[in-house]
């Protein structure tokens, strides 16, 4: 009877938690704006649309997209549910960063300068729908499905970078916020990097959240099957990642299991089939331990593995509570057991995992609760493209290297780093990416 009690006590707290974090969220159902410029943009110094060619030179940002979102009608005008389906539904998303009366040259200069002008509303002005795969479909026998990853290809050799970047979006989010966020994203990498948003079926609503949470679930067989699809289909030279928040309950699992090799595949072949790269998690919400585990499936086989956490962090603390365990986006270690705990000792000083400290104190203007820092704050977002644009190690880019217990390494931003990673992209230019490590 008083376990029964208890677990409709927790049941009646979690909402009473839910409740109040939606209204603390309130904000987050106002539109996309223009993210911050990055720091290393920032200054003017430092153009990132110098190599865009003219075409790219517009306020309209089209990126491509896939979804396994039901869908009610597929074509001309999709509509898509919130309900997860087995099917991959693939085109572009058609967005634009403000009105009709904002043109090129004032977006440039608020895209290069910390001008306080008031940023533009990023908005999904219509989606293109090109293919719908069913789990057994192949592309061989859909015109429609070579068609897309054609269109893939071509985006890429038309790029400064023949590397591929998935974004993986968080919870709470609609389809149109979504592509939104990707679409600034590759509006800020200078339109030279080849964005593709995977467009997994949120609520779109905080109250939603367990929702949410199930989805992410029945959506890693599909993230799955996209990287597959990509890696044999299209000519991308690597393929990148970037999860944000419940992203990484897709993308970690996601990656765990193409971390199995096929029968008589070796770790290298697979390594080279998948060509996976820099993989980078924003404030992961996933259980610490799962993320860890998950980890040692498929560290091996990627350049690197970044994640970028605030101890601080408002949204992972309730998700803490709600999930009755630390984040890995706010992690706590005693949570691991011996074996999991020199794992991540090793890895982070000798296999190529790297955890920022995303701190406060360190970061100016950073609001000491913040959730959004990767998109919202500039340091972070300099950081983040300059691993993703040149491939920078976090010394390279001004990151200062820390030890924490156990010899563990973390790495986090010095005063000075503003000036840092400016000085990183100076004297460089995004090119065709050299060998991996």
């Amino acid at each position: 009877m008083n376990e029964r009690h208890s677990a409709t006590s927790h049941r009646h707290m979690l909402r009473l938690m839910l409740l109040c974090f939606a209204l603390l969220l309130a904000g987050c159902a106002s539109p996309v704006r223009l993210m911050p410029t990055p720091v290393s943009f920032s200054s003017g110094e430092v153009d990132p649309f110098a190599q865009a060619g003219t075409s790219a030179r517009g306020t309209d940002v089209p990126v491509l997209y896939v979804t396994n979102r039901g869908a009610v009608i597929e074509k001309p005008d999709p509509i898509y549910t919130i309900l997860p389906s087995e099917r991959l539904r693939m085109g572009v998303a058609h967005v634009r960063i403000g009105d009709e009366n904002l043109d090129w040259e004032t977006l440039h200069r608020l895209s290069t300068s910390d001008d306080p002008d008031d940023r533009p509303i990023v908005r999904l002005d219509w989606l293109q729908p090109m293919v719908s795969l069913a789990p057994k479909d192949l592309v061989a026998d859909s015109g429609d499905a070579k068609a897309f990853f054609a269109l893939v290809d071509k985006a890429l050799a038309a790029s400064a970078s023949c590397d591929l970047l998935i974004y993986v979006h968080g919870s709470n989010k609609t389809l149109p916020r979504a592509a939104a966020q990707a679409a600034q994203l590759r509006h800020f990498t200078g339109r030279r990097m080849v964005v593709l948003a995977f467009l997994w079926p949120s609520g779109g609503s905080i109250l939603r959240y367990f929702t949410d949470v199930a989805n992410a679930a029945a959506s890693v067989d599909s993230f799955v099957r996209l990287i597959e699809l990509l890696a044999e289909h299209t000519q991308a030279a690597h393929i990148d990642v970037l999860a944000y928040s419940a992203g990484a309950q897709i993308t970690s699992p996601g990656l765990a299991r193409l971390g199995m090799p096929r029968p008589g595949e070796t770790r290298e072949q697979l390594r080279q089939r998948l060509r996976l790269a820099e993989v980078y998690f924003a404030a992961p919400d996933i259980d610490t331990r799962r993320f860890v585990d998950d980890l040692g499936g498929y560290l091996d086989l990627v350049n690197r593995v970044t994640v970028a956490a605030n101890l601080n962090d408002s949204a992972l603390r309730v998700a803490s509570i709600v999930h009755r365990a630390s984040r890995a986006g706010r992690p706590d270690p005693t949570e691991l057991d011996a074996e999991q705990t020199a794992f991540m000792v090793e890895a982070s000083n000798q296999l190529g995992f790297d955890l920022i400290k995303v701190n406060p104190d360190d970061i100016p203007q950073l609001p000491k609760t913040s959730h959004a820092f990767w998109y919202e704050d500039p340091w972070v977002s300099g950081d983040l493209l300059g691993l993703m644009l040149l491939k920078a190690a976090p010394p390279q880019r001004g990151l200062e290297a820390q030890i924490g217990p156990r010899a563990s390494r973390y790495w986090t931003f010095p005063p000075d780093f503003d000036e840092r990673v400016k000085r990183l992209f100076l004297p460089a230019t995004p090119t065709k990416p050299g060998p991996q490590r």
